[in-house]
């Protein structure tokens, strides 16, 4: 692994574990981190109450930037991971479903809640 990708790599994990803390401080319960399945991997998976949330995790030097870098093609892969995830896990049937963006400058973490609806 070259020396940009490991630093790419710690970069990656740095903002999903502050994204993590900022989900376990607003009562979310953390269920998995990384899943990954062969439609796609999920950075971060949450649970409130009777709710899933799906977390895709962009870090850039701007909050506006990492939202748009969370692509179409990404949305497919994160929602067919997701499906993966449910379809194994078969009690979460009846939970509402959320799929969150959070995006990752500096320190600064902004999830936005329900960025998208899976299509059916």
């Amino acid at each position: 692994m070259t020396r940009d990708r490991r630093r790419a790599e710690r970069s990656g994990r740095f903002a999903e574990s502050l994204v993590g803390l900022a989900y376990l401080l607003r009562g979310y319960q953390i269920l998995a981190t990384r899943f990954r399945a062969p439609g796609g991997e999920i950075d971060l998976i949450v649970r409130r109450g009777r709710l899933i949330a799906f977390v895709e995790v962009k870090r850039r030097r701007e909050a506006d930037a990492a939202i748009l870098a969370v692509t179409h093609k990404n949305r497919r892969r994160l929602e067919s991971a997701a499906g993966s995830y449910l379809a194994l896990r078969p009690y979460f049937g009846e939970f509402a479903v959320r799929y969150d963006i959070a995006a990752v400058a500096g320190w600064r973490v902004r999830l936005v809640r329900d960025a998208w609806r899976a299509k059916a």
